[in-house]
């Protein structure tokens, strides 16, 4: 007899639908919680809905848009199990390079994919999307989750977003607006935020041989649990400076390091001068240094260094920009400030040594 064969189905093959159907309505009473008055329809459409007439208060509206992701931050979540906190690292890498330019947030789109759907994980990652949405006053309008078995372990993940924002034309934030003795001022990070972590794990696991559940005394906790500490969101912090104080820029500080995000907003002929000395960066940036024997430049050129966000402001606005963002419990200092660039200056550089 001839043996029954059974047909190929999208299930054999790796996919399930059903769990993919359950994480989504897992995850939308998360996705209610950003909504904001100017979003249509509700979560399974084929396409966001955001009403633009809310943007006929503007004379001349600009749209602003960015996209990211989180990069190898996910393998932390994954290793220790934890997946309602990347979230929120997705939103600050995609709308504070928004808010650079002095645009409000409006909306983001998220794209997961998984090696396979457990539907309380990604309900757990859209959790801590919309939290992070939340916190960056902006909407979370629709999503994409896909599943590639074949191509992903069971247990891996990666995430990704898109986000608009809106700027009046008038209001642009930018280089053209810096000026000769300008003062730049910092705002503390929360650690790593999600850049440089090839280095950090190649350093902390390859090299040294750290688990993520050892206790660091200068932590004060596991060592997971600090590289796993979400990016902080300036969005809002920024929108309410620039309705405070005069601001001529903003600079994100992401991948690359200080001076050379920093120098994407200086105008050719000035540049930007920043003092080590006026703050202290965190102990994880000092461990990672240590253990790697990685030299002082390389580290400045691939984390933040304890500076997550920077405004450039004309002297004159410097204490009203430091109370504001006192007021709304985001630690900043004036680091630098603006001088004419010589002959063989570049836009930006770090001078003197960080404050023990």
């Amino acid at each position: 007899m001839t043996e029954k064969t059974t047909g190929a189905s999208y299930a054999a093959a790796g996919v399930d639908i059903e769990a993919g159907d359950r994480a989504v309505e897992l995850m939308k009473e998360w996705v209610k919680k950003t909504q904001r008055p100017e979003v249509l329809g509700g979560l399974g459409g084929f396409a966001g809905l955001f009403d633009a007439s809310a943007l006929k208060r503007y004379e001349r509206p600009l749209l602003a848009s960015a996209t990211d992701g989180v990069g190898t931050k996910v393998d932390i979540a994954r290793q220790m199990g934890v997946y309602d906190t990347i979230g929120h690292d997705l939103v600050a890498m995609v709308m504070d390079d928004i808010v650079v330019c002095g645009a409000e947030p409006l909306f983001m789109t998220d794209y997961i994919c998984v090696g396979k759907v457990h539907p309380e994980r990604v309900a757990a990652i859209v959790k801590g999307i919309a939290e992070g949405c939340v916190l960056a006053g902006c909407a979370l309008v629709g999503g994409e989750t896909a599943e590639h078995p074949g191509l992903l372990g069971p247990d891996d993940f990666d995430v990704a977003g898109a986000g608009t924002g809106v700027v009046e034309y008038d209001n642009l934030l930018g280089a053209d607006r810096i000026r000769t003795g300008d003062a730049v001022i910092a705002m503390a990070a929360s650690g790593l935020h999600s850049n440089g972590y090839s280095l950090v794990r190649h350093v902390l696991f390859d090299r040294a041989g750290m688990s993520l559940d050892q206790h660091v005394e200068e932590f004060g906790r596991t060592l997971g649990e600090e590289l796993l500490e979400p990016t902080k969101i300036y969005s809002l912090d920024c929108l309410a400076l620039t309705r405070t104080a005069e601001v001529h820029a903003f600079s994100h500080i992401t991948g690359g390091g200080l001076a050379a995000n920093l120098a994407r907003v200086i105008p050719d002929h000035l540049h930007a001068t920043v003092d080590r000395s006026t703050w202290t960066p965190g102990a994880v940036f000092d461990l990672v240094g240590k253990a790697g024997q990685v030299e002082q430049l390389e580290l400045e050129k691939t984390l933040n260094m304890g500076v997550g966000m920077m405004a450039v402001v004309p002297q004159e606005s410097v204490d009203v920009a430091l109370t504001a963002l006192a007021d709304r419990g985001v630690d900043a200092w004036v680091a630098g400030r603006i001088t004419e660039r010589g002959e063989h200056t570049e836009g930006a550089a770090l001078t003197g040594s960080y404050a023990s």
